[in-house]
């Protein structure tokens, strides 16, 4: 084996140094935005209710940790865009074959999925939750929505990008099209699909995460729409309590500023009609109350009674 050159070693050393330096910048910038982070709360710069903290998120995840409960939600959130990718690559690929395959299918086909990929795919959530109800299965069609049009249009330009001496040569050989597909097309797109795929799992993500903000109970979705609902920034959730009323019903309650269990509500004390309105408002403010079965109005009762 021929030996290293002393340039060829200073060279190579300098490449480690370089990628050293630029590692421990890229740490050190993270490093000083969280000490500002926290500075800024703990000195009062910042609202800590509104922008919450690096400690608090971390109390927060820890505690999720702890319980098991964050790793439930990644699971679920995980498997839900595993699928819509694996999805979206399969019927992707299959639709920009078919597109190839015949000049007049993609004559007609094409101005339509122009028009359905620039489409704000979030708006078409709320329309899927009603043509096929809540679940995962809403869900999954979420996020196949927000990458399949885009794949089938970048796959189709690629397979007509696609040298054409090469294909040629195939048919001087008396090939067919499967065999231009099958040893010119696919092969030579490899890394446009590696491309696209790069970019749809992001996509698929992003769907997913929109179908679990309207139509889940699980899912980092619904912890991210639920801590926006209860102003915690901690973690998305700082708790998540889950009280049966009876066999049937389930409060789900949450306040942003006390950890101990109703702790809050010596805050009040509803002797006066003022003070009552007062802690209505309190509740309609702070509270938020995701029944199963049940109504609003009878936890209002609930609450103002518990005074």
């Amino acid at each position: 084996m021929t030996p290293i050159s002393p340039a060829h070693k200073s060279y190579l050393k300098g490449l480690r140094r370089e990628r050293i330096i630029v590692r421990l910048i890229q740490i050190l910038i993270f490093a000083v935005f969280l000490i500002l982070w926290e500075v800024s709360v703990r000195l009062d710069w910042i609202d800590g209710f509104i922008f919450s903290s690096p400690s608090r998120v971390w109390n927060t995840f820890f505690s999720m940790a702890v319980d098991g409960s964050i790793f439930y939600h990644i699971c679920i959130t995980l498997s839900e865009t595993l699928e819509s990718f694996l999805l979206v690559v399969v019927i992707g690929t299959v639709a920009a074959v078919l597109l190839w395959l015949s000049e007049r299918l993609s004559k007609i086909i094409e101005p339509y999925l122009i028009i359905l990929n620039s489409l704000p795919k979030s708006a078409l959530a709320p329309l899927l939750i009603v043509w096929l109800g809540t679940g995962m299965k809403t869900i999954i069609v979420t996020g196949i929505s927000i990458a399949i049009f885009g794949t089938i249009l970048n796959l189709y330009t690629g397979f007509q990008e696609t040298s054409s001496d090469k294909q040629k040569l195939i048919y001087t050989l008396h090939g067919t099209k499967k065999d231009v597909l099958l040893k010119v097309l696919l092969p030579s797109t490899i890394p446009l699909q590696i491309s696209i795929m790069k970019v749809n799992i992001g996509l698929c993500l992003v769907g997913v995460v929109i179908g679990e903000f309207l139509a889940a109970r699980e899912g980092l979705g619904y912890l991210i729409i639920y801590g926006s609902q209860v102003f915690s920034c901690a973690g998305i959730l700082i708790r998540l309590q889950l009280r049966r009323v009876g066999s049937s019903r389930r409060l789900f309650l949450c306040h942003p500023l006390y950890d101990n269990h109703f702790h809050f509500l010596n805050r009040f004390a509803v002797s006066k009609e003022s003070d009552l309105t007062a802690a209505k408002h309190f509740i309609n403010s702070y509270i938020v109350f995701l029944p199963v079965n049940g109504s609003w109005n009878l936890a209002q009762q609930l609450f103002i009674e518990m005074f």
